[in-house]
């Protein structure tokens, strides 16, 4: 398979670094803030149900679950949200998006080995300024040909992306931590991919049966795709 590979592409939240732990750590805040007026679960399902609602408008990202917040508050509140209320939602989302960004183990040493052999793309969602701001926060950029923010990872955004490389499918590796967006829609294409599991998952990126393919591997870490590839 390495012989026929040219570009690899990466998931940059919970591939790269960790990210879905903050969200997580912030729905429990939000939780506790709703206490009064409902309970955490609660709270936590109406804003999932939010969220997942406005995608389409919103995108994925941290903004857009900000404003998702605030929706929710307001509708688990009956409108009566208070200023402290409103200011503190906000101050959740500025600490998100000022967190440090902490690679997860092997990352680096996997770039190093592979960016002279390959050419290296960054292939994620979210809000661009804060994937940008992450990815240079990293320091990982220099080992990179190519980044694209995409706002969703449908099979579509994936075959744009192989259109800009000028890359046939077969030619093409995608390593990430969702099956749904990071796996499925690549092989659906007939590229590769490599699924590396993060310990924590937003319930929208599952899916609802077992994924398997002969041109899919798993791995319990990062570290573990070198032998496959090394040059």
């Amino acid at each position: 398979m390495k012989d026929q590979i040219h570009y690899i592409a990466f998931d940059a939240d919970d591939t790269l670094w960790n990210n879905e732990p903050f969200f997580r750590a912030t729905e429990e805040r939000f939780s506790n803030l709703m206490h009064p007026f409902a309970s955490n679960q609660e709270s936590k399902n109406k804003l999932f149900e939010k969220e997942v609602a406005n995608i389409p408008l919103y995108g994925f990202g941290i903004k857009g679950f900000v404003l998702s917040m605030m929706e929710t508050a307001a509708e688990i509140t009956n409108d009566n949200l208070s200023a402290e209320m409103v200011q503190q939602i906000i101050a959740f989302g500025k600490e998100m998006l000022t967190m440090p960004v902490e690679l997860l183990p092997g990352v680096q040493e996997v770039l190093k080995t592979l960016s002279g052999h390959y050419r290296l793309i960054v292939a994620t969602k979210g809000d661009l300024l804060d994937q940008e701001r992450k990815l240079e926060k990293s320091g990982l950029l220099p080992y990179f040909h190519h980044i694209e923010v995409m706002s969703d990872k449908k099979r579509n955004n994936y075959l744009a992306l192989l259109n800009h490389l000028d890359c046939k499918p077969e030619n093409f590796l995608m390593i990430g931590n969702s099956l749904k967006s990071d796996i499925q829609p690549v092989i659906e294409l007939g590229a590769y991919a490599f699924h590396i599991p993060h310990h924590t998952t937003w319930q929208h990126e599952e899916l609802d049966k077992p994924f398997t393919h002969p041109r899919l591997k798993s791995f319990r870490t990062i570290n573990e795709i070198l032998p496959l590839l090394e040059r």
